[in-house]
């Protein structure tokens, strides 16, 4: 089969790219900028376009289908020509879905959250050789690619994004994937460019949910109140609630309190113990058994930049995470500072997406770095500009937040600074963006953050 991807830059394409290249599938690809690790991995595969930018005489009638990407826009000259002739023409979900229409979905859904319990399921099912395939939308230890598909496997584990499918299909991801086993994790407003209104994001929850067929399972979140309702919506006999498990904290390391004994983890937060409980459901429901399950869970170590401990030395630690969404940031330093209670936490956030950097929804992150000894918060004007919204203050933030304490920075060499001047013994850095803080080596700058008594 011959398919061609449209934008095959993008960090869900380029790994859908490869696992049909390794399923056998003849696969081009154009795109108008590629960044690593999108690049490497392309180049590696021999599907890295030869040249950046769009060809239309690339599109011809021996390509059996289209893959379209999000970054792609309508008027893409690819897109006209393969409209032009009659071409088979898929959003990547389109062809994910149309690759697993055979098989149980489980669909990750929520707000906050899908990444990690995506994650786990999949290290569940590999650990105990239940033959899966999967997409999940960050990278995990011990895999490449973070797309399989093959014609074997009974079942896929997909991260069920609730944004717009493509420029040509305005339907949220999940919609796409018609769930057999759904999980909401929880609803928190986002993507307002797309949802201007949190009642307009609810309803596509809503949606998902009465998605599910006679003989799947809605597993949902009974403490998120939201969810709730939108649960008891639907068929009480097709929906399973979880909540909090029982654990404790013994020497920095989180333990589950189970029927089986207490289970070590390695990772910890009470917003992870709730995706355990969901990725345990998810998996009991696919015939994994509970003792299983606590046996597999106790290897993993998350996904990349969940939580993600990059650092540390006898005084000091340094994590980064993917938080940028208020739930997700209020969850994140919250834990941490349960974690590391004899630790001051240092908390530094980027204001990054199209929602975090809109002075309307900033009233959204009211409290969220209030559990920080410091809380600073980044914000770069070039990204403003990139997304065509209008300029925001540090006044303006620091009312949002009602944290008369935070430090607001828009210049990333004066952020560093101020880091950097805050080494000391028994501090927690905690560096949570979607982005790179203005262009800064992460992983790099974090051995920087390290405290010493000789410097």
């Amino acid at each position: 089969m011959k398919v061609h991807f449209i934008a095959i830059g993008g960090s869900a394409m380029h790994n859908l790219a490869i696992a049909l290249h390794l399923k056998g599938y003849h696969v081009t690809g154009s795109d108008d900028e590629i960044f690593d690790p999108a690049r490497s991995k392309l180049a590696k595969y021999g599907l890295l376009p030869s040249e950046i930018g769009w060809f239309p005489q690339k599109i011809d009638s021996s390509i059996d289908a289209i893959i379209l990407g999000m970054h792609a826009r309508a008027d893409n000259p690819e897109l006209l020509e393969a409209q032009a002739l009659n071409l088979k023409i898929y959003s990547y979900p389109e062809f994910l879905y149309e690759q697993s229409k055979d098989k149980i979905r489980i669909v990750v859904g929520g707000s906050h959250g899908k990444t990690s319990i995506t994650a786990m399921i999949i290290h569940i099912l590999q650990k105990l050789n239940v033959a899966c395939d999967y997409m999940v939308g960050a990278q995990l230890t011990g895999f490449e690619v973070m797309v399989k598909l093959s014609d074997e496997a009974p079942i896929i584990v997909i991260e069920g994004d609730e944004y717009l499918t493509s420029p040509l299909d305005l339907r949220p991801k999940f919609h796409v994937y018609r769930p057999t086993i759904g999980i909401i994790s929880g609803i928190a407003w986002d993507h307002i460019n797309v949802f201007p209104t949190f009642q307009k994001y609810i309803e596509q929850f809503e949606i998902f949910a009465k998605m599910i067929p006679d003989d799947g399972k809605l597993i949902y979140c009974a403490e998120d109140p939201i969810v709730k309702q939108v649960a008891n919506k639907i068929d009480s006999s097709l929906t399973i609630p979880y909540s909090l498990p029982a654990y404790f904290i013994q020497k920095g390391v989180t333990f589950l309190q189970t029927e089986f004994g207490n289970i070590p983890l390695k990772i910890f937060g009470k917003h992870n113990l709730l995706n355990l409980q969901a990725a345990k459901l998810a998996c009991e429901a696919v015939n994994v058994s509970e003792e299983d399950f606590y046996r597999a869970i106790q290897s993993f170590k998350g996904a990349s930049k969940r939580l993600e401990l990059i650092a540390e030395n006898e005084w000091s630690v340094v994590y980064k995470d993917f938080a940028h969404s208020p739930s997700k940031l209020k969850a994140t330093v919250e834990a941490v500072k349960e974690q590391y209670s004899d630790f001051e936490i240092v908390a530094c956030m980027e204001l990054h997406t199209f929602s975090s950097l809109t002075e309307g929804f900033l009233g959204q992150y009211e409290g969220c770095m209030d559990a920080a000894t410091i809380g600073i918060i980044f914000f770069d004007p070039h990204a403003i500009k990139h997304k065509k919204l209008a300029a925001i203050s540090e006044s303006m933030i620091i009312n949002a937040f009602k944290n008369e304490d935070l430090f607001v920075f828009s210049n990333s060499e004066e952020m560093k600074n101020k880091l950097l001047s805050l080494k000391g013994k028994n501090r927690l850095f905690l560096l949570m963006s979607s982005g790179n803080f203005g262009g800064i080596n992460i992983d790099e700058f974090a051995k920087q953050l390290l405290y010493s008594p000789d410097n």
